[in-house]
């Protein structure tokens, strides 16, 4: 993948998360806690998440919080220096999927002082996840990608056979 694409995923990604948390929190008009169930294992229920990904280190002050600003920033232009890297071509996808939602989330906690989040996963009582949006499901997603590859035996060139 071309680091012209990568981008550009990353850009559509960023894109459409943002779209997505203005759309629950302005024409939806959602309030923190506040559920619309769409389907049976589905519901849209805005939280408001101070911390990052499974609510960890929960920012209870600014500092913190501008903290967690600067430290996913820093992770964010890692992750894009990755992207224009030589070499990088088959992880390029998971990055910018990184990228993407590492954006997205950087946006919502400069904005907002937190992370919305409004996608709820559940069977009943039991949920699997916890509530999370399209930012975390791409950072998620992009993680697995890169691990598969990292996991994945790398293809050997065949030497040429000189038996002839």
């Amino acid at each position: 993948m071309s680091q012209r694409r990568a981008f550009a995923i990353a850009l559509a990604i960023f894109i459409v998360d943002q779209v997505v948390k203005w759309w629950v929190i302005n024409p939806l008009n959602l309030e923190a806690r506040e559920t619309i169930e769409i389907v049976g294992i589905f519901s849209l229920t805005w939280v408001e998440n101070r911390g990052i990904s499974l609510g960890l280190l929960q920012a209870g002050s600014e500092t913190a919080r501008w903290a967690l600003v600067i430290g996913t920033a820093a992770i964010a232009a890692g992750v894009g220096y990755m992207i224009t890297r030589p070499g990088e071509e088959g992880d390029r996808l998971g990055f910018a999927m990184i990228l993407g939602g590492a954006l997205g989330n950087i946006v919502d906690r400069t904005r907002f002082g937190y992370v919305v989040d409004y996608a709820d996963l559940h069977f009943g009582e039991f949920r699997p996840f916890y509530v999370f949006n399209i930012a975390d499901a791409a950072i998620s997603i992009g993680v697995v990608l890169l691990l598969i590859r990292a996991f994945m035996p790398e293809k050997k060139a065949q030497p040429e056979n000189d038996n002839a």
